[in-house]
């Protein structure tokens, strides 16, 4: 190579035709040596050069170009075709039809979408399956209270006034009274497992609703009900609500299943970690408590009217609330004792605290 100095020049000429073809001819000219240095190419020969080598190249990419075409084509439909036998399958269903996807064994990459739908459909089974129960449980119980009132709206009628008639306008109130308790409990149930979380919390006075809750609940008078002042000592943040749900439920359990007479108590559990409510009914069968909070489960000892659904919907609020119920007899006497406990979180941010 040949070390040019900083005094030559390079000159660009245009392009020359020599002999009848067109050259491009680059010039550098050392004016110090006073040397002069020319280099041409054959502009047709790079065009026949260029010319040779799309001629090379398009034969083959015409022939690759529809064949890779057809094989991704191929590939991508067996592949697809797992996919398309769900589609298949899920279009051919009419709305009633839940049962799982068929096992079609498909690829790993859409094994997670075919669990999922199987998932769906179950909980939408579930919850459809839900509603059944409820509607037939609420057709049927409504039924009894309905005729019983019409009995006894005849009775009333038919009677002079008298002991008679005061008797049967007594069993209109009860009748009434347990017809509304069980459409504000199945309404209480609908609204709960349809809702989301509550987002709305604020800090409430447990003392103040428990004795909100209690003033509002009709109370045979032979029945005292006895609140621990320490209740007054504890604050909840949560919702108000859910709250009232806990609370209602867990004292007309209570009191529905008292004997004339007796007493229901409501107690602070430990420093500031939950309440606990006790009465003096019959209890409840030791191989009845595990299904105690299931829908519509009354028990073998359940001698009064209910609906089975009062624990049912104070386990779930309790549960919006960040809460857990336990149920069991009591070992002293006669009686049943459900405890509310909240998670004992020393952080700020935790449910329950004392004042």
């Amino acid at each position: 190579m040949v070390n040019i100095p900083l005094t030559e020049k390079i000159c660009d000429r245009p392009d020359k035709t020599v002999g009848g073809e067109v050259w491009r001819v680059y010039t550098i000219v050392d004016h110090v040596k006073g040397v002069r240095v020319a280099v041409g190419d054959r502009i047709g020969l790079r065009d026949r050069l260029v010319r040779d080598i799309l001629a090379r190249l398009i034969g083959p990419a015409l022939f690759i170009a529809p064949l890779l075409g057809i094989l991704i084509w191929l590939a991508l439909a067996r592949g697809l075709a797992p996919l398309k036998a769900v589609t298949d399958e899920i279009a051919q269903r009419d709305g009633e039809d839940m049962r799982p996807l068929s096992d079609i064994d498909p690829p790993a990459e859409i094994k997670p979408l075919t669990s999922a739908l199987n998932n769906l459909f179950f909980k939408v089974e579930a919850a459809r399956r839900h509603e059944r129960e409820i509607t037939a449980f609420a057709a049927h119980e409504l039924r009894t209270p309905l005729a019983g009132l019409k009995t006894q709206a005849q009775v009333a009628l038919a009677l002079p006034d008298g002991p008679s008639r005061e008797r049967a306008l007594r069993h209109i109130v009860a009748s009434v009274d347990r017809t509304s308790r069980m459409v504000r409990q199945l309404l209480a149930l609908t609204a709960l497992e349809a809702a989301m979380p509550a987002t709305a919390t604020n800090q409430l006075s447990v003392g103040d609703v428990l004795r909100e809750i209690i003033s509002s609940t009709p109370t045979p008078d032979s029945i005292c009900v006895l609140i621990d002042s320490a209740i007054d000592g504890l604050t909840l943040r949560g919702n108000l609500d859910d709250l009232k749900l806990v609370l209602r439920n867990l004292h007309e359990n209570a009191v529905v299943h008292m004997q004339s007479g007796g007493q229901v108590r409501w107690d602070r559990v430990g420093n500031s970690e939950g309440l606990v409510v006790t009465d003096e009914g019959p209890g409840v069968d030791e191989v009845d408590l595990p299904r105690i909070s299931e829908r519509f489960f009354r028990g073998r000892k359940n001698g009064v009217a209910g609906t089975g659904l009062g624990l049912t919907i104070a386990t779930i609020a309790a549960a919006r609330l960040s809460a857990k119920i336990s149920f069991h007899n009591r070992s002293d006497r006669s009686g049943f004792v459900a405890t509310v406990r909240w998670s004992n979180d020393t952080s700020s941010s935790a449910p329950f605290a004392a004042v």
